[in-house]
């Protein structure tokens, strides 16, 4: 049989756990002002850093320029190769990716929401 220390203590890891789980804001991506098929202006809901995509069938990520309002940009010479895939830098640490985040046909003003936590 358990002591009640033993059941206390695996209650309070238990709650640990899913207060961890549900502190981070949920990300996503509004598409700023100024997009067309070849240019890309992103809007992070959830303040990242070092923003990166990946067109479709792209074997490396390209580099956004960031804007002073906390907007992200990629000026392209042709049509961006969607969907596009999101890598950036957490300020919690690390880098993440986010598969096909920006969809096919992406237009200005909406918002693409991922189910990562931050």
């Amino acid at each position: 049989m358990a002591s009640s220390s033993s059941i206390l203590l695996a209650a309070v890891a238990l709650t640990a756990l899913f207060a961890v789980g549900s502190c981070g804001a949920a990300l996503s991506f509004k598409a700023g002002s100024g997009c067309t098929p070849s240019r890309l202006v992103l809007i992070p809901s959830v303040a990242i850093s070092e923003v990166e995509v990946k067109e479709k069938g792209a074997d490396d990520f390209t580099e956004l320029k960031e804007g002073p309002t906390g907007t992200w940009t990629l000026d392209g010479k042709a049509p961006l190769k969607t969907p596009l895939s999101v890598r950036f830098a957490a300020k919690s640490g690390g880098y993440r990716v986010i598969d096909d985040a920006i969809p096919a046909g992406f237009k200005s003003g909406a918002v693409y929401k991922t189910s990562m936590q931050l």
